[in-house]
């Protein structure tokens, strides 16, 4: 392995690989950061480009854009309350009350920061430990992937806020709308109502927006707030991530970052999990005087170390297994192979040069996006700083072309102002909305694997709990529950005693 990486060293860094590095981060960054849009979308309208390119510029370009855009789909989730991409749906929490208090650069500088380290911490991974997690990953079938998406549920209990009842319905609703469409197993259709274009189900991207964009747009406009000016780019004295702060955060991130890297490494799962689950244990090891919800640091850098530390680590299966991770990486398993790179356990022998040098250039892009966001981050606030009418009408703009975009559907329109007009009434009645992001995005994941473990298990639950990785996730979930109820107790009876 080190002789093909000394090989491989020399072909990295040329201007031109560095060049396209650049070029791919930037573009990544402006297409995750915009509301609708993602890496993805990014890189298949790119990847024609790519063909003229050697396979080392090209697939690094590539790949630069998956990376930027994970970054990017922070800035929007921090500055307006929009994850610009499902990977910053749990950065929202605490990225954005920071930002509303007057400290929007000290909150884009932690996820910058956690960005990095997580992605540093991916990136290691991928190039030195990518064949160990793959047999791990490997090992893995059906039930520990049907237990791993109860694993991430049950993270809504500790997500609901002040009411777990209103967080388990919203929850619970999130599920039900994950089995909109045709089932995929008896070919059924399910809650379509006739509608044709209803039976590819209802698209992720399409209700993010609409329950964090534009439920928040009504409620600027109920509030009568058009002629008021943002505040968010009026930064407070102080706000600025200070050195001390970032040594304090380094427990979480490299915690954050192990989490990210282990479920990337899973095919099937990706970042939106990890960064719910780092987030989850972020909060359940506050300690006295952290507030999560409310702006707190450490609830910017769990997630964000936990979706970058996923980011390389999802090419691990595609690489060594031909198994695509996540849709990114089934995109990258098309640009690898029109390259002439066959995926696969052979890839190493047949192209081993060519491949550590696209590893180390993932390496080395993460250093770089953290330059592109240090030197970006004063424009980034300055976008915000504009009217509250005008910057209103140019994210409902921006997130209906987006919404169409994804699949090129106005139904996807549709679902996105239907989900922002429901989000706005829940918001209204105290009912939290990211239970309900949350169980949609892991509902149809838990429905697929169920019943794909029940032909595994046969029948029995018995056998799933014979199996090692099933039972230690269970003993993990129960371990957390009863934890939780013994600290809201607890708090409880402090609260009581205080009275």
């Amino acid at each position: 392995m080190f002789d093909m990486i000394g090989q491989a060293l020399p072909q990295v860094f040329t201007i031109q690989n560095l060049l396209f590095i650049n070029i791919g981060m930037l573009i990544g960054i402006i297409f995750g950061a915009i509301p609708g849009l993602n890496g993805n979308l990014a890189i298949t309208v790119l990847l024609p480009f790519t063909f003229s390119f050697e396979p080392i510029p090209g697939i690094l370009m590539l790949t630069s854009i998956f990376f930027g855009a994970n970054f990017g789909g922070s800035i929007s989730a921090i500055l307006i309350n929009t994850p610009g991409t499902g990977n910053a749906a749990a950065t929202v929490l605490d990225g954005y009350p920071l930002a509303q208090k007057g400290f929007p650069k000290k909150a884009l500088a932690t996820a910058l920061t956690a960005s990095t380290f997580g992605g540093i911490f991916s990136a290691l991974c991928l190039l030195f430990l990518s064949e160990p997690i793959s047999r791990v990953a490997r090992q893995m079938s059906y039930p520990e992937y049907f237990a791993l998406a109860v694993f991430g549920l049950s993270i809504i209990a500790f997500i609901s806020g002040k009411s777990m009842v209103k967080g388990l319905i919203c929850g619970a609703i999130g599920v039900l709308l994950s089995t909109v469409g045709m089932d995929k197993t008896s070919g059924l259709n399910r809650f379509t109502f006739g509608n044709i274009q209803l039976y590819t189900g209802l698209t992720m991207m399409a209700v993010l927006l609409g329950t964090f964009a534009i439920s928040q747009m009504i409620d600027r406009v109920v509030k009568q707030t058009q002629s008021e000016s943002s505040n968010l780019g009026e930064s407070k004295s102080g706000d600025k991530l200070t050195g001390q702060e970032t040594r304090g955060l380094i427990p979480t991130m490299l915690k954050s970052s192990v989490i990210g890297a282990v479920i990337g490494a899973i095919p099937g799962t990706g970042g939106n999990i990890a960064a719910f689950i780092a987030y989850n244990e972020a909060r359940r090891k506050a300690k006295k005087g952290e507030k999560f919800g409310e702006g707190e640091l450490k609830g910017i850098a769990a997630p964000e170390s936990a979706n970058n530390g996923a980011t390389c680590c999802v090419l691990i299966p595609l690489l060594t297994l031909g198994i695509p991770g996540d849709i990114v990486a089934a995109t990258l398993l098309s640009a690898l192979t029109m390259h002439g790179l066959i995926v696969g356990p052979q890839l190493f022998v047949n192209s081993g040069v060519t491949v550590y040098a696209i590893l180390i250039g993932c390496l080395i892009a993460q250093i770089f996006i953290f330059l592109q966001g240090k030197y970006l981050m004063a424009l980034f606030v300055k976008a915000t700083n504009m009217p509250y009418d005008l910057l209103t009408a140019v994210l409902v703009a921006i997130c209906c072309v987006g919404a169409f975009s994804i699949n090129g559907k106005v139904m996807d329109v549709y679902v996105m102002v239907i989900a922002g007009i429901a989000a706005y009434f829940l918001k209204k009645l105290d009912f939290p909305v990211v239970p309900l992001v949350l169980g949609m995005v892991l509902g149809s994941t838990a429905e697929e694997n169920l019943r794909s473990t029940m032909a595994v298990i046969n029948g029995s639950w018995l056998n799933f709990f014979q199996r090692p990785v099933c039972l230690g996730i269970t003993i993990i979930l129960l371990l957390l529950i009863v934890s939780t109820v013994y600290n809201n107790r607890q708090q409880r009876k402090k609260e009581r005693a205080e009275a």
